[in-house]
């Protein structure tokens, strides 16, 4: 990765079959593509079961980091596994819950809560 990648992806690390990720930033029109190019690559060198993303250090989203979010989902399902994000803001999350986006994310407080449902 470039150091402009390393910006706002943080703390990549595995815990079990699961991959966790800190995102780090506004995503918008500008950036959002560089974080899909990033986060596709991520996925397909390690083909994780499970997908947890700390969206903490994200204050704002627009559109298209939502469609990021819903491509990856669904690269995350069609290899068998889940995606949670965790640490969500007020911001964030109320956009989600908009886009009527908690059908179909699993929202976690935290990091921890979400490795937990993992096996059930």
């Amino acid at each position: 990765m470039t150091s402009n990648e390393h910006d706002m992806i943080r703390n990549v690390r595995t815990q079990g079959q699961a991959m966790l990720l800190e995102v780090h930033g506004e995503v918008d029109l500008h950036n959002s593509p560089d974080l899909r190019g990033q986060l596709l690559r991520l996925l397909a060198d390690a083909s994780p079961k499970a997908l947890v993303l700390n969206l903490g250090g994200v204050p704002y989203m627009d559109s298209s980091a939502i469609a990021v979010l819903v491509e990856l989902l669904g690269r995350v399902r069609k290899g068998g596994g889940v995606m949670c994000l965790t640490h969500l803001q007020p911001r964030v999350k109320a956009l989600l819950e908009i886009a009527r986006l908690e059908t179909i994310f699993r929202f976690f407080p935290a990091d921890a809560e979400a490795l937990a449902s993992l096996g059930k």
